[in-house]
């Protein structure tokens, strides 16, 4: 193959592996020159800002100002990160997107602080932003004066004996004098050898501190197991998110579609019955009009096991306290909700509800059933139990709330869900009772508590 049928190399890595002068000819080493000395600039600024943040902050602190700015100083680090991960642009043409945070709940820049307050990521941030500020880039410019500035200096030492030193002499690094021009320009053919060793040098230094900046405040390469568990765990957001979308879809059209039209069926069929004279026809309309309204009663019940209308226009509270209602236990529900958390979160937690005192009217044999909860410390925590046989198994179906050994569960699904929402769904479920099923999923309001 032609060597100018080549591809050009990606990253800086590919470059340094190149045969031959392949690297020194090409743009890399200008490139990661400009990578250290950009980062040592942008360091130093970084250092100055931190510094002075801090130092206002503390200063401030008596009138109880300099707490909000340096609760804002621990954010420092999130435009620290997106000017770095720009920066590996100039060595990496390989995206490093930041790594992945929650959405806000709903709008406004509290909403947007306390959330991103909680992020792993914005600490992790603030902590690149530090080491940056402090220890990076000293070593940028340290490498730069080592690897750049000695070579160039001794090289342009036959210059600076014919115009500083008048053609006699030339100071060698301020250690050393020069006075024959062989010497000079052995001097400056030295330079010349050490400024080519240090372009790799320089490229090293470089791929290695871009490498490290992808770890802290970048995404793994493309291709690489960790992007996959990432993109894998965003693939199954998107799944619930979508499929709970449908649900609603799906509901709206039954309760809009098919549901009036059966009411209007019923009514006519009714209406119908009234007015034929006692007789064959007159049962036969009485019998129609009955299964009319059984038919008309379970698409409401199909309904509302799809998506319940309740839930989505009063919340988790109401949609809880409904499904209690219908339950074939009685069930007391102590649930403390005064706002709306996410449509996902609601949706999950609400059709673990429904299931779990299913299974409790179907296998338990209890005589009374309680969920309770609220919202504490930023997760949805529910608690439903029972005061029948328990013995579920765990091994078998880690959720089967309130079934017999061996009986089977919906909740497994439910439970796949939770985990897409980063949460936890746990049994506890001793032979003899009581079975306790518990949920706890991170989120918060998406609208103002009452």
């Amino acid at each position: 193959m032609h060597p100018r049928s080549r591809s050009r190399p990606r990253d800086l890595w590919q470059a340094l592996s190149a045969r031959g002068c392949g690297y020194l000819l090409s743009e890399w080493p200008w490139r990661a020159v400009a990578y250290l000395v950009t980062g040592a600039l942008a360091g130093a600024l970084a250092l100055v800002v931190i510094t002075a943040a801090v130092a206002l902050a503390g200063v401030l602190a008596v009138v109880l100002v300099g707490l909000p700015l340096l609760v804002l100083t621990a954010l420092v680090g999130i435009p620290v990160a997106r000017l770095e991960r720009h920066r590996l642009r100039l060595i990496d043409r390989a995206p490093a997107p930041a790594r992945p945070v929650r959405q806000p709940p709903a709008t406004g820049p509290w909403a947007w602080l306390t959330t991103r307050l909680r992020e792993r990521a914005t600490w992790r941030e603030l902590g690149h932003a530090l080491l940056f500020a402090l220890l990076l880039w000293p070593l940028d410019a340290l490498v730069v004066v080592l690897v750049l500035a000695v070579p160039l200096y001794l090289a342009a030492t036959p210059l600076l004996m014919a115009t500083v030193g008048g053609g006699e002499e030339a100071k060698v690094l301020k250690q050393w004098t020069v006075t024959t021009w062989p010497t000079a320009l052995g001097v400056a053919v030295l330079g010349l050898l050490l400024l080519a060793l240090g372009a790799y040098a320089l490229g090293l230094a470089a791929g290695a501190r871009a490498e490290l900046t992808r770890v802290l405040v970048g995404t793994p390469r493309e291709g690489g197991p960790d992007t996959r568990v990432v993109e894998l765990a965003r693939s199954r957001v998107r799944l619930v998110d979508a499929f709970e979308a449908e649900r609603r879809r799906i509901e709206r059209d039954l309760h809009d579609g098919a549901q009036q039209r059966l009411v209007a069926l019923t009514m006519t069929l009714g209406l119908a019955r009234l007015d034929a004279p006692p007789g064959p026809l007159a049962d036969q309309l009485a019998k129609a009009h009955g299964e009319a309204a059984r038919a008309l009663e379970e698409l409401r019940e199909l309904i509302h096991g799809i998506h319940p209308k309740v839930l989505a226009d009063y919340g988790l509270a109401a949609a809880v306290a409904d499904a209690a209602d219908r339950s074939a236990v009685p069930v007391d529900v102590t649930l403390e909700l005064p706002g709306r958390l996410p449509q996902a979160v609601e949706a999950a937690a609400y059709f673990v509800v429904c299931e779990a005192l299913a299974n409790i009217g179907r296998h338990s044999g209890a005589d009374r059933a309680e969920v309770s909860g609220g919202h504490r410390d930023g997760r949805l925590i529910l608690r439903v139990r029972d005061d029948g046989r328990g013995g579920a198994d765990p091994g078998a179906d880690p959720v089967a709330a309130g079934a017999a050994p061996g009986a089977g569960s919906g909740l497994t699904g439910l439970a796949d869900r939770v985990s897409v929402l980063d949460g936890r769904l746990s049994l506890s479920s001793p032979p003899g009772g009581p079975t306790l099923l518990s949920v706890e999923i991170p989120c918060e309001w998406t609208e103002p508590c009452a």
